[in-house]
């Protein structure tokens, strides 16, 4: 059964071993496609220029990783490019595969019926594909991440990715840690094309992301968060000037109002002599009692003058 994938889209491999064919419709004035593989080790570069498996260095030196002869197939005129990988005695320090595609005389927008074939190694020619992914948004780019073969607990994976690289198989290659020479691509001679956007670095699959779609873009960084702001002070109370009551404090405004407490009126002073009680009212004057007369008692006769 072959699984029809979409972009981001992917699958675990059951097999050992695989052919990767890049399949298009060679219609007239189409630009021709030549297919390549990429060995990258966990930090998404490859181990040295042997890595890049393509129709100048067809074969890996250890032998696991091959580039068939491209080919005519079937009635309606299409032509395919395969890569064959072991994936079983692929070393242990490579961690992906990368399937890339270029494009000479024109742009990937221009090649008509253009997709990804995944086959079993061990089955015969008439066997269905395990995987098929139709790469129909390219754009105007000469060359194409088409898919990738990745480790995932101990097997492999499948991955659609369709990610096209503006400046060329150099620029991928590149991006890959290939170091390519100014005359090993014919497209480096005559420039790259104008990017619609710069290619991103590639990356490893996130463990995380399993299943989900495929990110070449680096995640990015979140934005510095601003600085916490400080509770606003309260300003000190005035102070009330020396040697005068404080008056009260006002509430804020909103909050419920409190009664302010009464204070005692001063009773009403009688209208004397400022800040001195009123006189005593004054006493009667004491009468004298009546004398009588004083009259001298009768003298004896010794008391008479003479």
């Amino acid at each position: 059964m072959t699984h029809v994938m979409a972009k981001g889209a992917n699958i675990a491999l059951p097999v050992a071993a695989v052919r990767a064919v890049l399949r298009w419709h060679a219609a007239p004035g189409s630009p021709d496609v030549d297919a390549s593989a990429l060995l990258v080790g966990a930090d998404g570069r490859v181990r040295s220029d042997a890595d890049f498996v393509f129709y100048n260095q067809p074969r890996h030196p250890s032998g696991v990783v091959r580039h068939l002869p491209k080919h005519r197939t079937g009635p309606d005129g299409e032509i395919a490019d395969t890569i064959e990988i072991e994936l079983g005695k692929l070393p242990a320090d490579v961690d992906r595969v990368v399937l890339a595609g270029s494009s000479e005389g024109g742009s990937f927008r221009a090649v008509p019926r253009l997709r990804v074939l995944l086959y079993d190694a061990a089955a015969g020619d008439g066997a269905p594909a395990l995987a098929e992914f139709a790469v129909t948004d390219a754009e105007e780019v000469t060359a194409l991440l088409a898919a990738e073969l990745y480790r995932r607990d101990g097997g492999w994976k499948f991955r659609a990715v369709g990610q096209g690289y503006a400046t060329g198989l150099v620029g991928l290659a590149t991006d890959f840690g290939i170091t390519v020479e100014d005359d090993a691509a014919p497209e480096a001679a005559a420039g790259p094309a104008e990017p619609t956007a710069p290619p991103a670095p590639h990356r490893a699959p996130d463990p995380r992301s399993e299943p989900g779609t495929y990110t070449l873009a680096p995640a990015v960084p979140l934005s510095t968060p601003p600085p916490p702001v400080a509770p606003p002070s309260t300003p000190p109370a005035p102070q009330p000037a020396y040697g005068y009551p404080q008056p009260p404090a006002q509430p804020a405004y909103g909050y419920p109002q409190q009664p302010y407490p009464q204070q005692p009126q001063p009773q009403p002073q009688p209208g004397y002599g400022y800040g001195y009680p009123p006189p005593p009212p004054a006493a009667p004057p004491v009468q004298p009692a009546p004398q009588e007369a004083f009259a001298l008692p009768p003298q004896g006769p010794q008391f008479q003058p003479r």
